[in-house]
């Protein structure tokens, strides 16, 4: 179910939202657990074809959270700045909303060269090099993103 933003007047344009996507370091993936239980972790990632890319290890704590409910939530944070003397926060942050799913195969491929390229650039050679030797040991899970919102107060 699509959450309204209460503040209108803050809200980010998907292609506004989109970009934070695009331009972010990093980003907390959020889970909940069997028990219902919440989970949040920063992650590194990579946002393409409207989708966001991560890896991971074969097994752990997130991807059993995502095996029993594949519904998760991808946070963006990206400038902020506090205005002591206003008691405000200056920020942009966006929030997609999906499902998770496994990629395969020349999408795995793709997902872990645009991870490279996105934080090792000088070192896309050496960096195909390790996926080929631990590929095999590594997941790449997708969100398919339902919709994104977004918001700001004036950062300029």
């Amino acid at each position: 179910m699509r959450k309204s933003l209460r503040r209108k007047d803050r809200e980010l344009t998907s292609d506004l939202a989109a970009k934070l996507f695009s331009e972010c370091e990093y980003g907390f993936l959020s889970t909940v657990d069997i028990d219902g239980q919440p989970y949040g972790i920063p992650l590194n990632y990579v946002f393409k074809d409207n989708c966001v890319y991560f890896h991971c290890a074969l097994e752990g704590y997130k991807l059993d959270n995502i095996e029993a409910n594949n519904k998760v939530s991808f946070c963006v944070v990206g400038k902020t700045r506090v205005v002591p003397d206003k008691f405000a926060m200056l920020y942009e942050s966006a929030i997609a909303f999906g499902a998770v799913s496994e990629a395969f195969g020349d999408e795995k491929q793709d997902a872990l060269v645009s991870l490279l390229e996105k934080y090792s650039p000088g070192y896309i050679e050496e960096g195909e090099k390790a996926i080929d030797a631990h590929g095999k040991e590594t997941r790449v899970m997708r969100i398919d993103i339902d919709y994104m919102t977004g918001k700001e107060r004036d950062i300029n």
